[in-house]
């Protein structure tokens, strides 16, 4: 059975996006490549996830972000390659507002019906690992169904003090430690799985 591993940064006050829409919530971000870096080699697979499971926010906001880095000359070498394992990345998003014809990034297949059943599903399928990032009502609903089997958490070096809470209105779950990281930039990756 396919693995699903969520990937988020967060502030230490548990926040994992802004409230500003203009910066789609990275606003207070400490970029680090190391971190990155790190952050995609987790599990305990030595093969890279092939699905991404993503809310309408976030594929609005991603499709926004990663794409044109494709097109611009100018784009940093890392941005560009981390646009390009995106985009060959099967997308799977699951929205209620978004329509076929707001879908235009490849390899992306829309989802508006029931979440648990249709994830149920592609564990179920063949492939690689699954990982949601972003996608804040999404990993609280797939969390409180026990559908999550790794957390990985960027902990940014900052109080946000307001934003998008990450687990707003999710049932206990124990996790187990698997690996701590620690960078020079104060970000920390935290690494757990789910104590089943």
């Amino acid at each position: 059975m396919r693995k699903i591993v969520m990937l988020n940064r967060v502030s230490i006050d548990g926040y994992f996006a802004s409230l500003n829409e203009k910066t789609w919530g990275m606003d207070w971000f400490v970029q680090d490549p190391k971190v990155d870096k790190a952050a995609h080699k987790v599990g305990d697979s030595d093969t890279p996830p092939d699905t991404l499971i993503l809310g309408g926010t976030t594929y609005r906001g991603f499709e926004r972000s990663w794409v044109p880095q494709l097109k611009d000359p100018k784009a940093p070498k890392q941005m560009k390659a981390v646009a390009e394992e995106l985009t060959n990345m099967t997308k799977v998003v699951f929205s209620k507002t978004l329509k076929e014809n707001d879908i235009t990034w490849e390899n992306t297949r829309l989802f508006n019906g029931n979440l648990a059943e249709e994830v149920r599903k592609l564990k179920q399928a063949k492939g690689a690992g699954i990982m949601i990032m972003g996608s804040g009502t999404i990993v609280q609903q797939l969390a409180n169904e026990g559908l999550i089997d790794e957390y990985v958490f960027i902990v940014t070096p900052v109080v946000a003090g307001e934003g998008k809470p990450l687990f707003k209105e999710v049932k206990e779950s124990k996790l187990e430690l698997v690996e701590t990281k620690a960078f020079k930039s104060g970000n920390i990756l935290l690494h757990y799985k789910t104590g089943k």
